[in-house]
């Protein structure tokens, strides 16, 4: 049987490959094509041996039920998500933008605290966040820069416009799957890509470690990747992209602060270390300056980041611009500092610490997505249409006790791209995870994690709520 997208139904949808009349969007008619040269057998046939690679190389992921930690391979599907250049053209701007503004928001909320005296951002919710740190006051980072590796969540909603769900600055993972969706689509379709102008991603690891080096302003500097341990969710993407860089990948036992600097033990004693490229969370990060209870962190490292011994990155103290409820007052932040709009807008955003939003909120939940402040990877939020009376009724009474910790946004339909499923060419929802590197200059990497909600009808795209990936081609 001849594979054929001739059943593929959109089914009210935005379909990304078709529009509502059944046409081939803009990117894809290359690849609807060669693929429909195939049968549906041999695409099942490249599918199938897409996921033994995934298998064999061991790309895995944890997820953590009440009780235990269970290993899973990261589903891929092999019809690409490919985006038009100048779509990815707007994006790119739209993403310097936004990560230009989030730094220097970042910058002033540790330091002079414009907008918090001017009240553009209220005080009051940033001296409550979670992941404001009060050590990281007067903070001076190396090269001024906070936010060195930023992955932003971007929607496209029933208009095909895209929309900003969320930015990810604390440890944002995924790039490994990012590149290994390539590696892997250039072996399923080599004759696409011998005649297809996609832009590469496979730089992502040398651009890293040159941001990286950069920030050090040392010669030559010792860099390193500083994970919690094979236990670790993202254990995997520590370790591969460690090694991708060429570079020693360490835990709390290979480190520690002597003579009052950062160093590594070696096979030949201490090594003074110059860059950390941190996967621990800002308050785990050292025992003596967040939280004391911390067994994955370093003493003392906090003291010779302030002292300029040693640089991190992500900077300490990022995770304020984490926030959800702030991630609403984005706009505004982008307004206040570059005076400019925002080129990507955010999704609608109702705050439940105001009063006029937070009752909104309490009438229409049914509708909504809510969502808590500091939660990630689909956890701690509800999907109104989805949920029971019962669900409710139970976030009503969290946001009431606790309105600071919510905010709520419409349940948009997310956009669609085909997927084989079971033999068969299926519409899911997608969102897409662009990667920003803050070195000498801002660079966005021409792809992204395209997350897909594998379940039929699913919203969900976190891979640890049941989500595959798919590898994203910007065109040229």
């Amino acid at each position: 049987m001849q594979f054929s997208y001739d059943d593929y139904q959109i089914e009210g949808f935005y379909d990304e490959m078709f529009d509502a009349q059944g046409k081939v969007r803009l990117g894809y008619d290359a690849f609807k094509q060669r693929s429909e040269q195939l049968s549906m057998e041999e695409m099942t046939r490249r599918h199938q041996a897409a996921e033994r690679a995934l298998m064999a190389m061991g790309i895995t992921f944890n997820v953590y039920s009440e009780n235990e930690g269970t290993e899973r391979i990261m589903p891929v599907d092999i019809i690409p998500r490919i985006i038009p250049s100048q779509d990815w053209d707007k994006l790119e701007k739209g993403l310097i933008q936004r990560i230009k503004a989030i730094n220097l928001f970042i910058d002033d909320v540790y330091n002079e605290q414009r907008i918090l005296n001017d009240g553009v951002v209220p005080r009051d919710l940033i001296e409550s966040s979670k992941s404001f740190l009060k050590a990281c006051i007067g903070l001076k980072p190396p090269k001024g820069i906070w936010c060195h590796i930023t992955g932003t969540d971007l929607i496209k909603g029933d208009d095909g416009e895209y929309m900003v769900l969320e930015d990810n600055l604390r440890c944002p993972s995924g790039v490994s799957y990012m590149l290994e969706n390539r590696e892997l689509l250039k072996q399923t379709f080599p004759e696409v890509f011998a005649r297809t102008d996609v832009r590469p991603v496979s730089d992502y690891p040398s651009r890293l470690l040159q941001m990286l080096q950069h920030i050090s302003g040392r010669p030559d500097p010792t860099v390193c990747v500083l994970t919690p341990g094979i236990y670790n969710s993202a254990y995997f993407e520590h370790s591969y992209l460690a090694q991708q860089m060429g570079v020693e990948l360490v835990d709390a036992r290979d480190l520690v602060v002597h003579d009052g600097y950062v160093k590594m033990r070696t096979t030949k004693g201490f090594q003074v270390v110059d860059v950390i490229y941190r996967r621990i969370d800002d308050t785990f990060l050292d025992p003596h300056a967040f939280n004391p209870d911390s067994l994955i962190g370093i003493p003392g490292i906090f003291d010779a980041y302030k002292k300029g011994r040693v640089a991190l990155a992500n900077a300490p103290g990022t995770g304020v611009a984490d926030d959800k409820v702030i991630y609403a007052y984005v706009p505004r932040i982008i307004k206040y500092y570059l005076d400019e709009e925002p080129i990507i807008p955010n999704v609608r955003t109702y705050i439940c610490r105001e009063e006029e939003d937070r009752k909104y909120v309490l009438e229409n939940i049914e509708q909504l997505v809510v969502k808590e402040a500091n939660e990630a990877g689909g956890y701690g939020m509800l999907i109104g249409p989805k949920a029971t009376k019962e669900e409710h009724e139970l976030f009503r009474q969290k946001i009431m006790a606790n309105p600071r910790n919510y905010i709520a946004q419409p349940t948009i339909s997310l956009s669609r791209v085909p997927c084989l499923i079971d033999g068969a060419i299926e519409g899911r929802h997608v969102d897409l995870r662009p990667y920003i590197l803050y070195g000498d200059e801002i660079n966005v990497i021409p792809g992204g994690l395209t997350r897909v909600a594998l379940n039929k009808g699913s919203l969900v795209v976190n891979s640890s709520q049941g989500g595959g990936s798919k590898d994203t081609w910007v065109m040229w």
